[in-house]
């Protein structure tokens, strides 16, 4: 029996026997008195996904005053889930700067529910180099038209075996690919930095995208999403980048990769823009493409400018297409635990699922001390999670808390429900595949706030102190 498995045992026995004996006191009025769990986190760290005492529920008589009234006769999405991309940096560090053990446990922690693990079900991947690499490279460095030296090798070494690692702790787990440039040879400027894809290699970079997905299918990591380009209106200077307009990816997603890989069989639902909520006019303009509208299975987002309802402006002209939240980090630009917290949770968790979002995720899921390795780009990132490269000690970083929120309790296939929400606070309801509520608040005032949680007649009695998110679960009530 491995240390895992004996810890396991030994807990599950110690919380079996006080199960058993709360269990004999509470039972019957548990069952007379339905009941909701309580987990909170506070901008003064004074709580930390802490479990608080349940709350009561009772006929409520509707009064006035701050409540959070959930509607599970009201849906709207179904949720892939949360979580964080599986950069080069984050895979090399968890590969080779924890041991196994502590690799282990930091996985079953992320990507595991069980022992309170955050049960992250989505997670993307980068095609080649991106600034949170340890150098720059793409799959077939060779200028070469026929792709006769293309290869995921690199990826091979620490990125697959991550990602393999997290799908055998959560089978549930959905992955994105996105590449940061084309390959330079393909390239206005001849490098992997700056430049636009020139159009005589648009079916040459099809065929680049097929190869990864078999390639990396045959490696044991699925492509369930794809992009065709980070950050599409960007070209940064230190690291891959490329520019790539509206018009040319409509051609590129209409003309080229979208036949290509149905063609192929190949399921991989294309994603478009993949950058921020300042634009919404470039994936309108790639959806008002008719033949790219045909391929394109919905448009991807990042937070970095703008305002998060861009989400709900896109959808509302295309209401077949999905909504995907892909990244933002957070990083030493605000460095309090609070300031950081309340903003994740408000305009992530809350604000991208409020508008349509069915999968949400931070960039690095783990950085080390010094925030990297990276070559060029962001050198103040925070990781979810902070591994010291010296030590193999984990750190949990505000963006763990504030994710973990959702993540552990709302599963996959959840749909979020109608909530209307008075006095101050912030909140987004789910209902998961069980019928289990999970319900996600903030106070994000400095001020407690005293409110009622209602479902149909019944209500019950809550409290969130300032600068606090809680997460309320509770079975369906009769």
């Amino acid at each position: 029996m491995t240390k895992r498995m004996a810890s396991l045992a030994r807990r599950t026995l110690v919380a079996g026997a006080v199960v058993a004996t709360l269990g004999m006191t509470a039972c019957a009025s548990a069952a007379a008195e339905p009941s909701a769990r309580v987990w909170m986190t506070s901008g003064d760290r004074s709580r930390l996904l802490s479990e608080q005492a349940p709350l009561r529920f009772a006929a409520s008589p509707g009064a006035e005053g701050a409540a959070v009234v959930v509607d599970p006769r009201r849906p709207f999405q179904e949720m892939v889930g949360f979580g964080a991309a599986i950069t080069d940096a984050s895979a090399w560090l968890i590969q080779t700067r924890l041991d196994p053990d502590r690799r282990d446990a930091l996985l079953h922690e992320l990507f595991g529910r069980e022992e309170g693990g955050l049960g992250f079900s989505f997670t993307r991947v980068t095609i080649g180099a991106s600034d949170f690499s340890l150098d720059h490279y793409s799959l077939a460095d060779t200028p070469d038209p026929t792709l006769a030296t293309f290869s995921t090798a690199r990826m091979e070494e620490y990125v697959f075996p991550t990602v393999r690692a997290a799908i055998a702790i959560n089978p549930d787990l959905k992955v994105m690919a996105s590449p940061w440039s084309a390959p330079g040879w393909m390239k206005t400027t001849g490098s992997m930095i700056q430049g636009q894809l020139k159009k005589e290699f648009y079916p040459v970079y099809a065929q680049y995208f097929r190869r990864y997905i078999d390639s990396a299918a045959a490696h044991g990591v699925p492509t369930d999403y794809l992009s065709i380009q980070n950050e599409p209106d960007f070209e940064p200077d230190s690291y891959p980048g490329m520019r790539w307009g509206p018009e040319g990816r409509a051609e590129f997603v209409g003309g080229h990769l979208g036949p290509l890989l149905r063609s192929a069989g190949v399921e991989t639902r294309i994603l478009d823009w993949d950058h921020n909520w300042d634009q919404p006019q470039q994936p309108l303009t790639v959806l008002a493409d008719g033949r790219a509208r045909e391929f394109v299975a919905g448009v991807a987002w990042h937070c970095y400018a703008g305002d998060v309802a861009a989400q709900s402006h896109v959808r509302d002209a295309w209401p077949d297409k999905d909504v995907f939240f892909t990244e933002c980090s957070g990083g030493e630009w605000t460095p309090a635990f609070a300031d950081s917290f309340t903003w994740t949770m408000k305009t992530l968790i809350i604000g991208s699922t409020g508008h349509w979002a069915r999968g949400v995720l931070m960039w690095n899921l783990a950085l080390d001390e010094n925030y990297g390795p990276h070559a060029g780009g962001c050198g103040d990132c925070r990781g979810v999670v902070t591994i010291d490269s010296r030590t193999g000690e984990v750190r949990r970083n505000q963006e763990y808390y504030a994710f973990g929120h959702a993540s552990r309790f709302v599963r996959p296939g959840a749909r979020r429900v109608a909530s209307a929400v008075t006095g101050g606070l912030q909140a987004v309801a789910f209902v998961n595949p069980d019928g289990e509520r999970a319900l996600i608040v903030l106070n994000e005032g400095t001020e407690r706030v005293a409110f009622e949680i209602r479902e149909g007649d019944q209500g019950a009695a809550a409290e969130l102190p300032p600068q606090t998110a809680a997460t309320y679960v509770w079975k369906a009530l009769d």
